[in-house]
């Protein structure tokens, strides 16, 4: 994974570490995506989007503004992104079931001939919409270009 070797996450604490993962995903998926890593791209960001709803309600302040009911399950990224909607802090820009059924398909085969573009701005806009984006990329550590 992106992060590995560049980032102490369990150091960073339960909302920096995720944060950092976050960030560090989105650009690794992205750079996959150019290179024509079109699977791994996506995986990649799979990972960014769970780190960054994981991130998200690691905050007391952001979970007491949500509309959490007793059954919600915080530890379930679908659920997450759910309650996400649910209180506003999310729009309709990413169909999480459908994303979660691409990344399936990407995890058993190799997608050269899918076109990310749509996928990466509804990414990119519910990374905004939380507050992960936008970020200093020169802020986080090198990339290591080893990391596939």
């Amino acid at each position: 994974m992106p992060h590995f070797g560049l980032m102490d996450e369990n150091a960073l604490g339960p909302e920096e570490g995720p944060l950092q993962r976050a960030r560090l995903h989105i650009r690794c998926g992205r750079r996959r995506l150019r290179q024509g890593k079109i699977s791994l791209g996506i995986i990649t960001l799979s990972d960014a989007v769970v780190s960054a709803l994981q991130w998200y309600v690691a905050s007391p302040e952001r979970r007491k503004k949500l509309s959490i009911q007793g059954h919600d399950f915080l530890n379930d990224d679908a659920m997450i992104y759910n309650i996400l909607r649910r209180s506003g802090k999310l729009d309709d820009s990413l169909d999480y079931d459908d994303f979660n059924t691409l990344v399936e398909t990407a995890l058993k085969q190799e997608m050269p001939d899918y076109d990310y573009v749509g996928l990466l701005n509804s990414i990119e806009s519910v990374m905004t919409q939380l507050g992960v984006m936008p970020f200093d990329e020169n802020s986080l550590p090198p990339e290591d270009p080893s990391t596939v």
